[in-house]
């Protein structure tokens, strides 16, 4: 993990909703500095935080307030509506008052709406130079955000920054786009835009800017990101755009945002898909959680893979262990389900609390120290009870996470759990390999 890149911060929401922070730790001799204090602008970069985006229509108001909480709830920092017509904007007033999570007006095409949106109290505004490009219009925003505090996102995504009103221009951008260079000249085109689109808000004394250059291919973004980061000094707003369903775009946004994160580029994140934006919300987090960029809220699941030695339902178990662990969690405990002896009694003793199976049994552990053994059908409820039993402890002080009391010995498979001699010996019994010397 790289050290997380500096940049001026900027500030979104207010004192009902609270502040996130995004980006920060800049020198404050750097020349976008000037005027901010060493407080303003913070020690060190601020937590990455997760965004996401509501599925439903704005104008709907009661929907779009529902939705919202929902996604805050599940661990959404910033929240973006859309805005494409005027009762959108005319909807944001009595949604701001209703919800107490940062929102983000998102506007195309018509600088009318980020007027009416700042005008309504929304805490950020995303502007987009491939379809609002007026300069006069563009200053006409950035003086109504100014005016109101309000940051701006400048988002030069690959589906909008190729030119589509000149047909000329467009056909000589694209066929450079589509050259065996294709990286290069789209980080070309990308970063030419931004400093054409950032030089009006300079000018115009307005630094209050995040930056996003998403593709739907993640190596673009890679690319692109490691480029704008070297150039312009704002925090970064990372996506993978036209990610798919799920199932696929996971992989996509991992790869891409992961790989920049890692390396220390980026400042809040949105992974999106083709599906309910609760899962963008969980997978963000999760992301952040894997890398150490956020602490953990709730438990730490970890369980086997598929394997031939599992020798009890653990896939069913993984799942139930899951749901339940999301509804009565709230410590980031670390919880182990594994499937036999191998890797289990490792795994066992890295965990806060943990379970590993035998022969239709499992064996459960809290902190290294052995409990119980219980039958199959009652290890989904043991395990439970331990991990609430174990969050109270560590509630009140008496247990601390992370902490092991003994070391785990491995059961003998011939023992207590009887299976693995057991099957070797039958198969050797029935002509199958010795498993002991080698040979049948």
């Amino acid at each position: 993990m790289q050290t997380r890149r500096t940049t001026r911060p900027i500030r979104i929401g207010n004192d009902r909703t609270g502040i996130v922070r995004v980006g920060g730790g800049l020198d404050p001799a750097h020349d976008l500095a000037a005027g901010l204090t060493p407080e303003q602008l913070g020690s060190a970069p601020a937590p990455v935080s997760v965004q996401t985006m509501t599925a439903g229509y704005t104008w709907d108001i009661d929907k779009c307030v529902a939705e919202i909480h929902k996604l805050h709830t599940a661990g959404a920092d910033i929240v973006r509506v859309a805005v494409p017509e005027k009762k959108d904007t005319l909807a944001l007033k009595e949604i701001l008052a209703q919800t107490s999570v940062p929102i983000v007006a998102d506007v195309h095409f018509h600088f009318q709406r980020a007027l009416e949106a700042v005008e309504a109290g929304v805490h950020k505004i995303r502007l987009n130079p491939g379809n609002i490009n007026d300069r006069a219009q563009v200053e006409d925003v950035i003086r109504a955000c100014k005016d109101a505090g309000v940051p701006i996102r400048v988002g030069v995504n690959e589906g909008s920054i190729i030119e589509r009103r000149d047909k000329q221009k467009r056909a000589k951008e694209l066929g450079a786009v589509f050259s065996d260079q294709k990286h290069g000249y789209m980080m070309a085109i990308m970063i030419a835009k931004l400093e054409e689109y950032l030089d009006i808000f300079y000018e115009n004394d307005f630094f209050d800017i995040a930056i996003s250059a998403k593709s739907m291919d993640a190596t673009v973004v890679i690319d692109a990101y490691t480029e704008i980061a070297k150039r312009f000094p704002h925090p970064l707003h990372l996506g993978v755009t036209h990610a798919g369903p799920k199932e696929t775009g996971c992989i996509r946004s991992v790869v891409a945002l992961g790989t920049l994160l890692a390396n220390g580029i980026g400042d809040t994140i949105r992974i999106s898909y083709a599906n309910d934006p609760i899962y963008e919300v969980q997978d963000g987090l999760e992301l952040l959680y894997t890398l150490g960029l956020r602490e953990r809220k709730g438990a730490e699941l970890i369980a086997c893979p598929t394997c031939g030695r599992i020798q009890v339902d653990l896939f069913t178990l993984v799942q139930d262990v899951h749901k339940k662990l999301g509804d009565d969690i709230r410590v980031p405990m670390k919880v182990a389900v594994m499937g036999c002896v191998v890797n289990g009694p490792g795994e066992a003793e890295g965990a806060d609390v943990a379970v590993f199976a035998g022969d239709r049994k499992g064996i459960i552990y809290v902190q290294g120290e052995r409990v119980a053994t219980v039958p199959e059908a009652e290890i989904l409820d043991r395990l439970l009870a331990e991990c609430l039993a174990f969050q109270a402890r560590v509630e009140s002080g008496a247990a601390k996470l992370g902490e092991k009391k003994v070391d785990i010995v491995p059961p003998d498979p011939l023992g207590e759990l009887g299976s693995g001699w057991e099957k070797m010996a039958a198969e050797r019994i029935h002509g199958a390999t010795d498993l002991t010397i080698g040979r049948t």
